[in-house]
């Protein structure tokens, strides 16, 4: 079924059409990339999608049910994102790590801390100071921070668990290569062993072609066609 569903979506900003009659089904499991040249509208989506900005037209459904139901801090603890630049807050690691759960209530302990840094490949790295780390481990911060607001149990609606969504927005463009393809692989890695449906922008169709099953590509504000890279690719030069 589809975790995620958009239909007729769509988002106006100063009388300008941002995106335009959005149709588009993510699969529970599914890793997917949005593509598109420079303002065709992916980063928009990206934010409709857990509410940092709300449609103008149109719905978004999470497991078949419209997503206005939930709060929006509900909501973002089953549809997480990380941004293209990780915007930690200031302080330790740690810190940034817990402060997802205990807007809920929940202290993380320095186990399930450690278990978080673990997963991102930064052992060690609960008491380091976020204003020391490079673009590369700030990144993976950023990932275990999003992870960590997950909700431990799934979330049971009418039609069963919900399971997250992590939504991805160019997570490596500010990256050197060697640290951009130790991100990919992470992200691969944490995707497949935790079950996630993931949802990744980028400008870059190699990536999407590493990372993704499936491609949706945008431009000027409208979806044109989803498919493999190679159906899409194929549509493209042959249009």
């Amino acid at each position: 079924m589809a975790i995620l569903r958009t239909e007729h979506l769509g988002r106006d900003v100063d009388g300008k059409r941002i995106l335009d009659d959005i149709n588009l089904e993510i699969a529970e499991g599914e890793v997917a990339a949005i593509v598109g040249p420079s303002g065709s509208g992916k980063s928009s989506l990206l934010r409709l999608l857990n509410r940092l900005d709300e449609p103008t037209s149109g719905a978004v459904y999470l497991a078949g049910q419209d997503y206005r139901r939930f709060a929006p801090a509900e909501l973002r603890r089953r549809v997480g994102l990380v941004m293209q630049t990780a915007y930690l807050f200031p302080g330790s690691v740690a810190e940034n790590i817990r402060f997802g759960p205990a807007q809920h209530g929940e202290l993380l302990s320095a186990q399930a801390v450690d278990g978080l840094l673990a997963q991102v490949g930064l052992e060690g790295f609960s008491g380091r100071e976020v204003h020391n780390l490079s673009g590369g481990e700030a990144q993976r911060v950023a990932l275990a921070r999003a992870l960590a607001n997950f909700p431990s149990a799934p979330h049971e609606g009418a039609s069963g668990p919900t399971p997250p969504v992590l939504l991805l927005d160019e997570p490596t463009s500010a990256l050197d290569a060697e640290s951009k393809l130790g991100i990919e692989n992470l992200i691969s890695t944490v995707v497949a062993s935790r079950r996630l449906t993931c949802i990744l922008v980028t400008h870059d169709l190699q990536q999407a072609g590493r990372m993704a099953v499936r491609v949706a590509l945008l431009n000027s504000g409208r979806l044109v066609r989803t498919g493999t890279i190679k159906e899409v690719l194929g549509a493209e030069r042959q249009s």
